[in-house]
């Protein structure tokens, strides 16, 4: 039996056991003495041995002979694959500066050392240009700072001492299976569950309620309860008072936001709006978990901020089971300037930090950006060509004859066809790693599980190699895994003394030093906020609610045209595009959820093919007219790979490339769109 960890975008982090038998796994199944993996895996992750040894999978070095787009390669050794990259870098380097040169990368592994160790170090000393890694979070992640000034959480474990629960903007089902299990333990003890989404997921359709907000509209909603708190004294007045500044400005400032005016904005009825204002105010202890899902829409940013004001507003913190569930991610204060070491720009030709270019915004840099243009793409950890918005720009980027781009990768995705070269990697089984989790508060380490196919490498591995082909030999470069680990856990943080790699080689998870053991974690219970005076500021400056240009309240003209809101929320049975190779998945991503009317006015059933187009491009999928969204609104289960479409267009062909009010993250779920059916 072996140990490792799942690598993959969630909030769980699980712990996983492996049963190997003569080198082979044969059993993959969650750890039932982690605290919260609890034995069980989310349906994807059970079947992730399939993926380790699917046949396709991606097992040698690829150079491209076709165009690119059309996915013709030859197979290669690793060393003309890594002179070829080394001299096409240098040759741009030298030509036109090394900020040419762009990384793409997000969390196709959540391990520090293959998603934001070795890389960066190779990407600094290069003097590469940096990118703004936006594309999930980073809105939220300025809400919460706007708000609280941390990223700090309640712990999953709390969650069954709540009498009221709120997933707002989350599908726990789909997307944070091992939450669930506490809520079904806080249900048992009493608990209400609500949840608040434009689409009746599988966690609303087992809800005591659901609230189908109309995409884009919660921080109305936030606004019109806090109108509401606050007029009918409903306040922790002593915590507010010994615990806030601003209350007075906030009382002011949400008297614009009556439940009337709310319901017209948000779709929810104005009994409804004060109902849940009241019972949230007065049920103790009431959590709210909030999902990145809010943060996606054109005022998601400070839709975040103000729904952070709630449990501020209530004295929700003071309990235990108490507050906001959103990320943990800022309680495990890693070294990350001894992981990534960014001073390394120093030695570069660039001699200076590089330019900072949006990953939101790739279709935008591959065709504008200049002084220098960009001629070299390395993405690694990430798919762009399917999860990027604006995806014929994208496209027509990844198309230019003058760029060169190398992709690490397991299977041929649809960036992988527009590479020069192809780079095979291992997977999470395969490597060690270094983990925390944004659910929760326990860091992991994992060895490797598996032997790794002969010709793959860890990301690790391969930017050492790069590093050498260039000719650093900065002893950086030279560290081994273990050598990172430990300078990562090195910072001399509270919340990671004692943690050494050898408890987590002895233990394997660790729980952050967040409270004593014999407590739970209530960062703000008194207070504590990360201020001059240890006070939460109630900042009203940027809470000024308007509708999404795309969105029914929006643009008149857009409207006209494309009169249906699309949100393209993540599918259940996937992870971004992690799982697009999969049959099952296809299927899922392949349909358009319908409202019954919205689908009878344009002649359109369940199976029917339908184009779904806006100004932008068009997709053609299946239509499932169900109960499941609010009229008005249709979902597209995101992501499927384009190259499956019947017209090799994906769905973020249609998402805009329009920025979120603060942090710079994508529009994903202000989308308009017309629907139309299909001849056979």
């Amino acid at each position: 039996m072996k140990h490792s960890v799942c690598a993959l975008d969630c909030p769980d982090c699980c712990s996983l056991l492996v049963t190997v038998q003569h080198g082979k796994a044969t059993k993959l199944r969650g750890n039932p003495d982690h605290p919260i993996t609890r034995g069980f895996l989310c349906a994807k992750v059970a079947q992730y041995l399939e993926r380790e040894y699917n046949p396709e999978r991606l097992l040698h070095p690829l150079r491209r002979v076709g165009a690119k787009g059309e996915g013709r390669f030859a197979r290669i050794s690793w060393d003309e694959a890594l002179d070829t990259i080394a001299a096409r870098l240098h040759e741009i380097a030298d030509r036109e500066g090394p900020e040419a040169i762009l990384p793409y990368s997000y969390a196709g592994t959540m391990g520090l050392l293959n998603g934001s160790g070795m890389d960066r170090r190779f990407f600094h000393r290069l003097g590469a240009s940096r990118l703004d890694r936006t594309i999930c979070s980073s809105a939220g992640n300025a809400g919460m700072l706007e708000a609280m000034g941390v990223r700090y959480s309640l712990e999953p474990e709390q969650i069954p001492q709540a009498k009221l629960i709120i997933a707002w903007g989350a599908n726990i089902l789909g997307t944070n299976v091992h939450l669930w299990p506490f809520v079904v333990e806080a249900r048992r003890n009493g608990a209400k569950f609500y949840v608040i989404d434009p689409v009746k997921t599988r966690t609303g359709a087992l809800a005591d309620r659901w609230y189908g907000i109309q995409p884009g509209s919660d921080m109305a909603l936030a606004l019109g309860m806090m109108h509401v708190i606050l007029n009918e004294n409903l306040h922790d007045r002593e915590y507010v008072i010994e615990h806030t500044r601003g209350v007075e400005d906030l009382r002011r400032h949400v008297q614009d936001y009556p439940p009337e005016r709310v319901a017209a904005l948000t779709g929810i009825a104005k009994e409804e709006i004060i109902g849940l204002a009241r019972e949230y105010a007065t049920t103790k202890p009431a959590a709210i978990r909030l999902n990145y899902g809010v943060n996606r829409s054109e005022r998601g940013g400070r839709a975040v901020q103000a729904i952070a004001y709630l449990p501020v507003l209530t004295g929700a913190w003071k309990d235990e089971g108490g507050g906001m569930l959103m990320s943990t991610s800022q309680t495990f204060q890693f070294n990350r300037l001894a992981l990534e070491m960014p001073e390394l720009q120093q030695r570069s030709a660039l001699g200076r930090e590089a330019r900072v270019l949006n990953m939101a915004e790739l279709g935008r840099v591959l065709a504008e950006t200049r002084n220098p243009p960009v001629r070299a793409l390395v993405v690694y950890n990430s798919n762009p060509a399917a999860i990027a918005p604006d995806q014929t720009s994208v496209r027509r980027g990844l198309t230019r004859d003058d760029l060169f781009t190398v992709v690490l990768e397991q299977f041929e995705t649809d960036t992988a066809h527009y590479a020069d070269i192809v780079l095979p990697v291992t997977t999470f089984l395969e490597h060690t790693d270094l983990y925390l989790g944004y659910g929760h508060h326990y860091v992991q380490m994992a060895r490797p599980a598996l032997p790794a196919p002969p010709e793959t490498k860890s990301n690790v591995e391969i930017f050492r190699l790069l590093a050498a082909r260039m000719g650093f030999d900065d002893a950086c470069f030279d560290d081994s895994e273990d050598d990172m680990m430990r300078g990562a856990l090195d910072s001399g943080h509270p919340f990671l003394e004692g943690i050494t790699l050898e408890k987590l080689e002895r233990e394997r998870s660790v729980r952050l030093n967040v409270s004593a053991p014999e407590e739970r974690f209530r960062p703000f219970a008194k207070g504590g906020f990360p201020t001059p005076d240890g006070k939460c500021e109630f900042r009203t400056g940027g809470l000024h609610y308007t509708p999404p240009v795309e969105s029914r309240l929006g643009d008149e003209k857009l409207r006209e045209a494309y009169p249906l809101e699309m949100v393209c929320s993540k599918n259940d049975n996937s992870m971004n595009s992690t799982f697009g190779h999969r049959a099952e998945t296809d299927e899922d991503t392949s349909k358009l959820w319908m409202h019954t009317g919205d689908a009878a006015v344009r002649g359109i059933e369940t199976g029917d093919q339908v184009r779904v187009f806006n100004a932008r491009g068009s997709v053609l999928l299946k239509a499932s007219v169900n109960g499941a969204v609010r009229p008005g609104v249709v979902r597209a289960p995101s992501v499927r790979w384009p190259k499956h479409s019947p017209n090799r267009a994906g769905i973020n062909t249609l998402t805009s490339p329009r920025l979120t009010d603060i942090g710079g993250g994508p529009t994903f779920y202000s989308c308009l769109v017309q629907v139309e059916k299909c001849g056979d």
